[in-house]
């Protein structure tokens, strides 16, 4: 027990006695108060058993530190005394607990010491008897998706681990659970080996199916043990996780977050959230814990049970409600899970920004699909379309050069393989996704254009949220090649999956909106918009890269309008390159839906066109 010395509050008095048990009772319990328990026990009649009492407290009410108060003392004729005082203990990780207490104290020669016994604790305290305590955090409030209903559940999982009591053949058994696991059999040997003797060694947690599939595998291992415990998961694992986050042990770091000046909140072992919202708003989920304290007894085999002294009930914490929609999350998951390369997937609501799902695979980093900085490739065409449409040179129907290549600089810039379509109009330009025509336009335009067109759907926004969605950087000040890179969104452009999302739902309403995580908090202000005259131009552009352009294959998926990107990263030689499809479905089943996909280096965007494919067509 870490103990705070703390002033105690005395009255005056002008009685000689009445000073010296106060006096007396001030030090035992500043000794107290402070840590200094040798100290204090000398200061009693018995400082051995005072000793004991004193360490058993301790052990009683780990972490505590107390704050006493000296009221009223009372100096009899038999030499004796008593003295109110007034104990607070600032429990580890729960509201303080305080009651009035009495010191009885002995007169001994010139001095006068405290009466050694249970009662100087707590009043209610006898021979034979400590305290229990007992804290309870209350049930962690849901975390809903846009209907209300829970997204997490008390679901069973099984932790595979490893008793190295009982392991036979180490080797053996790390190479069999590593089989079944995926888990190296060199860390399960070396985490092993490094575990105190008796101690669980974790290997995996698995849920209760996930278990069943490899129970045949690992059941019969000599030394591997299966114990299970409930946990609050969402639906699977991978379950919109980059933006709801987990719950699991309580870690060193979130622990020293939610640390206030009175202390921590919570104490290790508790289960938290360790990212996401359920990180983000911990303490308006998890609520905040109460306790109760028991007089029991210290002979266990009596069988008391104990007698309640104190309580505090814990205070629920409260639902967080999300846009998350179940039936698109789960399209979404399976979609991503189609494509061994890192992929990802997220819905967005136009006109509202909310934030409908965000789904990554296996092989990628979740965090990725809302923080993640990539080049956009073509798909930023959409956004220099719109600075071109804009500036009033351009129309849908204008006839615009589209050649195999193009020199600026010096440095040559070329169509996919190079292909050639002559002039054609502005629509098919941006259809075909002809680099070279947007790049030749581009440059015609203000050095500030592309960013000021990115801007007006968000990009480059200082969103305020719980969970950071990364909006983009499309720098302004570009010439040269780099404006021309720019241009067709390469050079210096970057973004997050989120935030294409995000421009495709801005052109799909007319009405850009900031990023909403939680249902009633928007991510900042909205963005200005290009303007109505732009878009109404724009849109049947986008319709005619699924009708006739480059994501024909998204034809049958009813009314949706796109853009496809493929975007070069790296040194290697031939470049590798993202592949990427940004869109928005109207009057679908679920509604009017913009998405944006990315797969991490797909090479081409007909990897994002099939995931885009097969997550339409789960929708129905």
């Amino acid at each position: 027990m870490t103990l705070l010395a703390v002033p105690v509050l005395a009255a005056c008095s002008g009685d000689a006695d009445d000073d010296a048990v106060r006096d007396a009772a001030e030090a035992f319990l500043a000794d107290w108060a402070g840590g200094d328990t040798r100290a204090a026990a000398a200061a009693t009649d018995d400082p051995d058993a005072a000793t004991a009492l004193l360490e058993q407290t301790a052990r009683d009410l780990p972490e505590a530190t107390l704050a006493a108060e000296l009221g009223d003392v009372e100096v009899a004729d038999d030499g004796t005394a008593t003295a109110d005082w007034t104990a607070t203990w600032d429990l580890a990780a729960a509201p303080d607990w305080s009651y009035a207490a009495t010191l009885r104290l002995r007169e001994a020669g010139d001095d006068w010491q405290v009466v050694a016994e249970p009662a100087l604790v707590h009043p209610e305290l006898a021979e034979g008897q400590h305290l229990e305590l007992s804290r309870e955090l209350p049930e962690r409030a849901a975390i809903t998706d846009a209907a209300g209903a829970p997204l997490f559940t008390p679901t069973e999982v099984v932790r595979v681990g490893v008793d190295p009591g009982r392991v036979t053949d180490l080797p053996a058994l790390a190479a069999a659970l590593s089989a079944a696991t995926g888990i190296a059999a060199e860390e399960i040997v070396a985490d092993v080996q490094a575990a105190p003797a008796g101690q669980f060694v974790p290997v995996i947690d698995l849920r209760r199916p996930d278990f069943e599939a490899i129970r045949a595998q690992v059941f019969d291992l000599p030394g591997a043990v299966f114990p299970t415990e409930t946990r609050l998961l969402a639906p699977t694992s991978r379950f919109a996780v980059a933006l709801l986050g987990r719950v699991g042990a309580a870690t060193a770091e979130v622990l020293e977050e939610t640390s206030g000046d009175d202390g921590p909140l919570y104490a290790a072992g508790d289960q938290l959230g360790t990212s996401g919202l359920q990180r983000a708003y911990q303490e308006r989920l998890t609520g905040t814990a109460g306790f109760t304290v028991a007089v029991v007894s210290t002979d266990e085999t009596t069988g008391d049970e104990g007698r309640e002294i104190a309580a505090v009930d814990p205070v629920p914490g409260e639902p967080l409600q999300t846009p998350i929609v179940p039936a698109l999350q789960a399209a979404a998951d399976a979609a991503v899970a189609t494509q061994p390369l890192p992929t990802h997937l997220v819905v967005v609501r136009p006109g509202t920004g909310e934030i409908l799902a965000v789904s990554s695979n296996g092989a990628a980093n979740a965090a990725n699909a809302l923080s993640g900085r990539f080049p956009p490739g073509s798909s930023m065409k959409a956004v220099t379309a719109t600075a071109l449409l804009s500036a009033g040179a351009l129309t849908p129907d204008t006839p615009v050069p589209c050649p195999g290549t193009t020199v600026v600089d010096g440095r040559e810039f070329e169509n996919q393989d190079q292909f050639d379509l002559g002039t054609v109009p502005f629509t098919e330009a941006f259809a075909r996704s002809c680099n070279t025509t947007f790049i030749e336009q581009g440059l015609q335009l203000p050095d500030d254009a592309l960013a000021t067109a990115a801007a007006s759907y968000g990009i480059g926004a200082q969103w305020q949220l719980p969970v950071g969605v990364f909006s983009g950087s499309v720098p302004a000040d570009s010439t040269g090649t780099t404006k021309a890179a720019d241009a067709i969104g390469q050079g210096q452009v970057l973004v997050s999956p989120a935030q294409m999302a995000l421009v495709a739902a801005g052109i799909a309403s007319g009405i850009p909106a900031a990023p909403v995580e939680v249902i009633g908090e928007a991510g900042g202000a909205a963005p200005p918009g290009p303007g109505a005259a732009v878009l109404d131009a724009l849109r049947p552009m986008m319709r005619q890269v699924v009708l006739t352009g480059t994501a024909t294959a998204l034809g049958d998926r009813g009314e949706v309008y796109g853009k496809t990107g493929t975007a070069e990263f790296g040194t290697a030689t031939p470049p590798e390159s993202h592949g990427w499809f940004v869109g928005y479905q109207l009057a679908g089943p679920q509604g009017d839906i913009a998405f944006a996909v990315l797969v991490e280096a797909g090479q081409s965007s007909s990897a994002a066109v099939d995931v885009t494919d097969a997550f339409l067509g789960a929708l129905g």
